[in-house]
């Protein structure tokens, strides 16, 4: 499967499609979908904005559990941009505008100690002569140039190595011919290189038009769009053409896995890994040709041994794993004639053609988001709606525990004593209904939207104040031409 590549996310409960589009772009929420296959991806200074982050802790002890480096994360952490980001930076190098940004106390102690240095030779030095600045890191090796180059015209500057940079004095009509030159490590072009960085990446497998496999894969296309195309769109039909336009043959194991579910007796497992195991353990096909051997990579026979979830080669091993079990299987239930011994993978992409493009949605008028035509509505259980009286201040979080010890219920709060409750499966609505039933602070019913809406009773309102007014006038109207 080397023309395929893969991508593993996780999942992330919305209540619903219109949410699609309205993702905060300008903040960078730290979880579990945000680290494209394990990747720790980190926007540095490439904008004039500070981007800002928001953690949760149950991120934060998930990505710990697995061994995220949040030090790397920050310090190494590879930078990316979006176009429109891009097109800022490019129109501040051209005009000469674009200025380093380090925010950091660490960073302008480096800078400033490294000018320091600098304006103490220059004065002393003579032209050609030249001095070293050691001991800096990939980031400063860039900004130091470029720093000095901008406060001294008569300095030219080279990188040594990861940390060294080479400080030389040299005439004014000198250091012009030097930038004109195809040798100036800091020429504009390789600055938006650097500073692209994974969007670099993301450039090439948009180009290369190879299928993208993913698991759950809703939040990562969403983070592709914002992070390195374009920030999401107000409209969830204009965000479904650009996906489709980047990325037109998309495959969700997690839709494919759920379909195996339907036709096999296969277990409700939810996570990759299960997902893997369960199709690794277990004799689906009894009569069946035996699923095609997976080699590992050499350098990867660990994954052979060790579990190593979240981890960028481990997660894409375990996807293309998956995808090529779950097509196997479904293979050998579409017909009532014997498999060959050794399928073809035409043969797979043929059983999973129904599939393409149908990425899984969760607490959503669909079950998939199809990327290549209509969404097709399926049926949920409807939402409930729980009124609060005589317990004041109660939040979402209080909310949800308190339905936590029966069933699992996403929340969200509706108006100061209202609250929707939305849930995947019907018996525990019945259960929150028949329980509740008669609750001294808490009143659950079915939510409609036309009764509970904070906007359509505020429509009601209006058009009663309107309606009582226009009655009025007519009454006062009528008396006084008698």
């Amino acid at each position: 499967m080397e023309n395929m590549y893969f991508l593993r996310g996780s999942p992330h409960p919305l209540s619903n499609l219109h949410t699609v589009c309205r993702h905060p772009a300008k903040h960078c929420h730290l979880n579990r979908g945000f680290f494209l296959a394990g990747l720790a991806i980190f926007s540095k200074e490439n904008s004039s904005k500070d981007l800002e982050f928001t953690l949760s802790a149950s991120s934060i002890q998930f990505l710990s559990h697995y061994g995220f480096d949040y030090n790397k994360f920050l310090k190494d952490g590879i930078p990316y941009m979006n176009e429109v980001q891009e097109k800022i930076l490019r129109q501040r190098l051209l005009a000469g505008t674009w200025k380093v940004c380090s925010t950091s106390n660490a960073d302008r102690d480096v800078l400033k100690k490294a000018i320091d240095e600098v304006t103490s030779w220059i004065a002393v030095a003579k032209e050609e002569d030249t001095m070293i600045l050691q001991d800096l890191n990939g980031d400063h090796v860039l900004e130091v140039q470029l720093v000095l180059r901008q406060a001294l015209e008569n300095v030219w500057t080279e990188p040594l190595g990861d940390k060294k940079v080479m400080v030389k004095k040299v005439s004014p009509e000198h250091r012009q011919l030097l930038e004109n030159s195809s040798y100036d490590h800091c020429q504009k072009k390789l600055i938006l290189l650097s500073a692209r960085g994974f969007t670099n990446l993301f450039q090439i497998l948009v180009k290369a038009n190879k299928p993208l496999v993913g698991h759950n894969m809703f939040m990562d296309l969403m983070h592709l769009h914002d992070k390195f195309y374009r920030p999401l769109p107000e409209s969830y039909e204009e965000f479904k053409r650009n996906i489709h336009n980047l990325f037109p043959v998309i495959i969700d194991t997690k839709t494919v896995t759920k379909s195996v579910q339907k036709k096999c007796l296969f277990p409700r497992v939810s996570s990759l890994l299960e997902v893997y195991a369960v199709l690794c353990s277990s004799n689906l096909n009894p009569k069946g040709p035996p699923c095609p051997v997976i080699a590992l990579a050499s350098g990867c026979s660990r994954y052979a041994e060790k579990k190593s979830p979240h981890e960028a080669g481990y997660d894409a091993f375990l996807c293309g794993s998956v995808l090529l079990m779950s097509a196997h299987l479904l293979l050998c239930r579409s017909t009532d004639d014997a498999v060959e011994a050794d399928p073809s993978f035409s043969q797979y992409l043929t059983v999973l053609a129904e599939h393409v493009n149908k990425v899984n949605f969760i607490r959503g008028g669909v079950s998939s988001i199809n990327f290549s035509g209509e969404d097709v509505p399926c049926r949920h259980p409807p939402a409930l709606i729980v009124h609060v009286q005589g317990w004041p201040g109660l939040t979402e979080r209080q909310i949800y525990q308190e339905f936590k010890a029966r069933c699992r219920f996403d929340v969200r709060r509706l108006s100061k004593n209202q609250f929707i409750l939305l849930s995947s499966q019907y018996k525990h609505v019945r259960l929150v209904l028949r329980d509740y039933r008669h609750h001294p602070h808490l009143q659950v019913s079915v939510y409609r939207h036309w009764r509970h809406s904070p906007s359509v009773n505020c429509l009601l309102q209006i058009s009663g104040i309107v309606a009582l007014w226009s009655v009025l006038a007519f009454a006062l109207g009528g008396t006084s031409s008698c």
